[in-house]
């Protein structure tokens, strides 16, 4: 059987991903925070599905958490899928934010992505195998969202795929990168951040088991980009191709009292 590594594993994105890879057959390493959740994770996986579970505890915003999951990954046996799922993002607006929480946002969904990419990837280029699945959002093609810097860190992980994934060297090894690109799905991520998503319309939302079917098709496929449903692959083409003039009234504004973009100084709010 082969293993996989996911970040952000006990949550969301990373736990679907879990619990889909261990159904499938998959030894699995799970990285996240929080020892007792990890445990609590690999106790179900190793029952329900008869695999092999690691736990590994690490905070991906220090590089020492960040080096934890790296000696794993050089070390046998090899790892064969890597999926970066971890995440975070800011409540506030960026004028009013705190310079270190910017750092960590950083840390966790840039550094760490490279740092763990990076460690892996020349073992799977020389055994001519691999996959790796970073994992974007749909913003990261345009600004939907504003006076956040999470789209940015997000267009990071999608340039940074796409780069190294379609290089030669990574191609005519067999290796595969694919950036994974969702759109609004049920996860902790905006309840750690203090984020209220509760007015969203209901089609709005996507389901994680069917986030992660989605991804793992597109990934025996080729794909270097993965963006789950056809109403967000005509969001994610909208946010590309469209006039900026025409999505701003369409995007969500964190620093607006109205939660949407509106013309003026004025819409701006410092939060208390």
């Amino acid at each position: 059987m082969s293993l996989a590594l996911v970040t952000g594993a006990t949550s969301g994105i990373g736990r679907a991903f879990a619990r889909r890879l261990a159904r499938a057959g998959h030894d699995l390493i799970v990285v996240a925070r929080t020892r007792h959740r990890l445990e609590e994770l690999a106790e179900d996986l190793r029952r329900e599905s008869d695999v092999h579970v690691e736990v590994i505890t690490a905070d991906l915003s220090t590089v020492e958490g960040c080096r934890s999951v790296e000696d794993r990954l050089t070390a046998t046996p090899f790892v064969e899928l890597l999926v970066n799922n971890a995440g975070i993002m800011l409540r506030e607006p960026f004028p009013y934010t705190d310079d270190a929480d910017e750092e960590r946002l950083l840390a966790v969904n840039v550094r760490a992505v490279l740092r763990l990419t990076h460690a892996v990837l020349p073992a799977m280029i020389e055994r001519g195998s691999g996959r790796i699945v970073n994992v974007s959002s749909f913003s990261a093609h345009g600004p939907g969202a504003l006076a956040t810097t999470y789209p940015a860190s997000k267009s990071w992980v999608l340039a940074f795929s796409e780069a190294v994934g379609r290089s030669a060297r990574v191609r005519r090894a067999g290796v595969r990168i694919m950036a994974l690109l969702p759109g609004f799905t049920p996860t902790e991520l905006h309840e750690r951040s203090g984020i209220d998503l509760t007015s969203l319309p209901r089609w709005m939302w996507l389901d994680t088991d069917r986030v992660v079917d989605a991804a793992l098709r597109d990934l025996e496929r080729g794909r270097n980009v993965s963006v789950p449903s056809v109403r967000y692959k005509l969001a994610a083409w909208g946010l590309r191709h469209l006039p900026r003039p025409l999505l701003l009234p369409l995007s969500w504004d964190f620093s607006a009292p109205s939660g949407f973009w509106r013309p003026g100084a004025d819409r701006v709010r410092k939060p208390v």
